[in-house]
């Protein structure tokens, strides 16, 4: 029978295995791009917008609290849909005030 610890180190070796498969083919796959690439006399412009790099994608601020139901606590910021503790109330009555 074969135990825990026999079928972790196959996992690992299989997961080396695997990495080391990957970056051979990664490597296999950029040689024949490249090649293609200088058969054709083609750039990295050539390629059009799919190739630029992506603009870094800033983490938005949270957005301050700006209801609250001082009976049950919960809050809301004012943006999107409406909770349903506020269906048939005044949202003023629930206005924090700073």
């Amino acid at each position: 029978m074969t135990t825990y610890q026999e079928y972790q180190a196959k996992i690992a070796e299989l997961q080396k295995a695997a990495e080391n498969a990957r970056k051979n083919e990664i490597a296999q796959a950029k040689e024949q791009i490249a090649s293609i690439m200088r058969e054709y006399g083609l750039t990295l412009a050539d390629l059009g917008p799919a190739v630029k790099a992506a603009k870094p994608v800033k983490p938005r601020a949270p957005v301050p609290m700006k209801y609250r139901d001082d009976k049950t606590g919960q809050t809301w910021t004012g943006r999107g849909r409406a909770p349903k503790w506020l269906e048939g109330r005044k949202k003023e009555e629930f206005l924090i005030k700073q």
